[in-house]
């Protein structure tokens, strides 16, 4: 094997392993949070867990990284070099500064701007045009039922209507996307499906969070917080533990596209078929990375924003690794930062507007929005800059 195959094989499982070290954060947040779990405890079994992820789930995610995002003829062994070295200092400066930001878009973006160094505007692979008018469409019909739902819903209750009808709009949107593929009507793939989950993934976490939430609290209105305990803290670690590994399936199949894309620009694999090896590997550094844990990401998605009760705990994990299942299958790499973080604020937000640290809340979502963009572009001025030394080399 070549030096510089070998090199760039390294880096991707670099990557994995500081995937690992952001994102233990998801997966342990609400366990260590409610204390239902010790730090140690909790870290060692979720990133158990995360090893075993891509063998419960689909690999579907690793060929939309290595084939659905740039054209593989133009994914060349620098390129992915210059995307490695972007993604993974984005994702160690921000796990050292304790910011939740998404490995999965520092990745993506990374990719995208050294594809684009390496080939041009037309390195990217772009979706049909039908899939735009059915995402319009889709979403129009969505928000207005959502729209009207929670208008009805807000005025019996005699609540705020027009915020009612806003936040119903907004939701019955998102709701929608997902719920047209999950039927088959609508197939999203590469880049456009990445852009919507930004925004999708984190909604349906937080509605989803927020409505089983409320569905558990009226079930067990009249138990005593003693026996919601009993009952919730064995329910919550299973569901965390299924959790990171729908986290492992997904976050996971990072370096195993980014591997088997390096061996076919190498010429050492003739089509895109992921060796059980590159699983393997794979799966046990983004484990390891999880068992190191980035306890600054830990610390302000347990503590900072909102204040979680047990059985809130099992309906956050429960609702988040549902939707990262959900989304694994189709084969799209979202950011478990994002759904977990919205499921953590759907169950905050049930005790009303309050219990939520917007301030921390609205932070995060900068870095989710800023990621892609910042990575795509120190990808190109990475992949062009390493162009002009070895042109100028002698």
């Amino acid at each position: 094997m070549e030096p510089l195959i070998l090199f760039g094989i390294v880096l991707a499982l670099a990557l994995n392993f500081i995937n690992g070290l952001n994102d233990a954060s998801h997966s342990i947040a609400t366990v260590v949070a409610t204390k239902a779990l010790s730090p140690i405890k909790a870290t060692v079994l979720t990133g158990i867990c995360n090893m075993f992820g891509p063998f419960i789930f689909t690999t579907a995610v690793a060929y939309t990284i290595g084939t659905a995002i740039i054209a593989p003829g133009s994914l060349t062994t620098r390129a992915i070099i210059v995307a490695m070295l972007v993604a993974i200092s984005l994702v160690f400066v921000a796990t050292r500064s304790g910011i939740p930001v998404s490995s999965s878009h520092a990745l993506v973006g990374a990719v995208l701007g050294a594809g684009i160094g390496a080939s041009g505007l037309s390195a990217v692979v772009l979706p049909a045009l039908h899939s735009f008018d059915l995402v319009i469409i889709g979403g129009i019909a969505g928000g207005c039922t959502g729209a009207v739902i929670l208008f009805l819903v807000t005025r019996l209750l005699r609540g705020d209507t027009v915020f009612g009808a806003a936040i119903g709009a907004i939701c019955g949107a998102a709701i929608a996307i997902p719920l047209l593929m999950i039927l088959g009507i609508l197939k999203l793939t590469g880049i456009l499906a990445i852009v919507l989950f930004i925004f999708i993934s984190p909604i349906v976490g937080l509605t989803a969070a927020f409505l089983f939430d409320v569905l558990v609290s009226h079930l067990f209105r009249y138990s005593r917080q003693r026996r919601m305990r009993r009952i919730f803290t064995p329910l919550h670690i299973i569901a965390c533990l299924f959790q990171a590994a729908g986290h492992g399936a997904n976050d996971g199949q990072h370096a195993v596209g980014i591997i088997t894309a390096l061996l076919v620009s190498a010429g050492m694999l003739a089509t895109f078929d992921v060796p059980l090896w590159v699983v393997l590997a794979s799966a046990v550094t983004i484990g390891l990375g999880t068992c190191f844990g980035g306890w600054r990401v830990v610390d302000r998605m347990a503590k900072k924003i909102t204040k979680i009760r047990p059985y809130q705990g099992f309906c956050a994990a429960t609702t988040g690794s549902g939707v990262l299942a959900l989304v694994t299958i189709f084969g799209i790499p979202i950011s478990s930062t994002h759904v977990i973080s919205g499921a953590i604020v759907g169950v905050g937000a049930t005790r009303g507007r309050n219990a939520v640290q917007w301030d921390v809340v609205r932070e995060m979502m900068t870095a989710w929005v800023v990621t892609i963009p910042l990575a795509l572009v120190c990808a190109l001025a990475g992949y062009q800059l390493a162009a002009l030394i070895i042109y100028a080399a002698p």
